[in-house]
């Protein structure tokens, strides 16, 4: 989807789901298009997936930047909590993180054993309408970092929820090949980066 210039809202979706699901990240979404806290969506809300035209008036330019460097000012103090992962899940890496079409790691497993939340935060997704995750939880962490559990056979907690580090948020399920697993991903300002250079060895 990066590479669209718009995006349809669909019913389930939030800011952070669409972020996760177009690559951009909720940041970059909620700035092209002057959404502000608590990031209300309507259905059928119009989307633009792109920053804003050169042809735009000095004046709203102006706006947006006042507007940018205040958000990020107030969320300063958030970028500087350091963060301890912990794994969601003891099991095999089955399948590894590459950029380009794998953006998180499968651990595997068995149905239905216990996922814990890699570190703590809000719960900012739960539900199934991201095609290829199942049933997906999105954990914002802080300014900067998300986590992504998929997969799951069923979800433990609710959008909105605050939740701590190795809480259990879910149940393994199966994933696209029938076989038990987690799909895990931690992205940072939107972009997925790989798991394993953040959890413990």
């Amino acid at each position: 989807m990066v590479g669209a210039k718009y995006y349809i809202v669909e019913a389930g979706d939030t800011l952070y789901s669409v972020g996760f699901r177009t690559g951009y990240g909720y940041k970059k979404i909620a700035a092209w298009n002057a959404i502000r806290a608590p990031y209300k969506l309507n259905v059928g809300k119009k989307l633009k997936l792109y920053g804003w035209s050169k042809k735009k008036t000095k004046r709203k330019k102006v706006a947006k930047k006042k507007w940018i460097k205040k958000k990020t000012k107030a969320k300063t103090p958030l970028k500087l909590k350091k963060l301890v992962w912990r794994w969601p899940v003891k099991g095999r890496v089955i399948s590894s993180f590459n950029a380009t079409d794998r953006k998180g790691i499968n651990i595997a497993g068995k149905v239905g054993r216990k996922i814990r939340a890699a570190e703590s935060g809000i719960v900012v997704y739960s539900g199934s309408s991201l095609v290829g995750y199942g049933r997906l939880l999105i954990i914002k962490h802080n300014y900067l970092y998300l986590s992504a559990y998929a997969q799951n056979r069923r979800l433990l907690v609710k959008e909105g929820q605050k939740v701590k580090r190795g809480q259990v948020i879910a149940e393994m399920g199966v994933g696209v090949n029938a076989k038990p697993l987690l799909h895990f991903e931690i992205r940072r300002n939107g972009k997925p980066i790989n798991p394993i250079s953040y959890l413990p060895r």
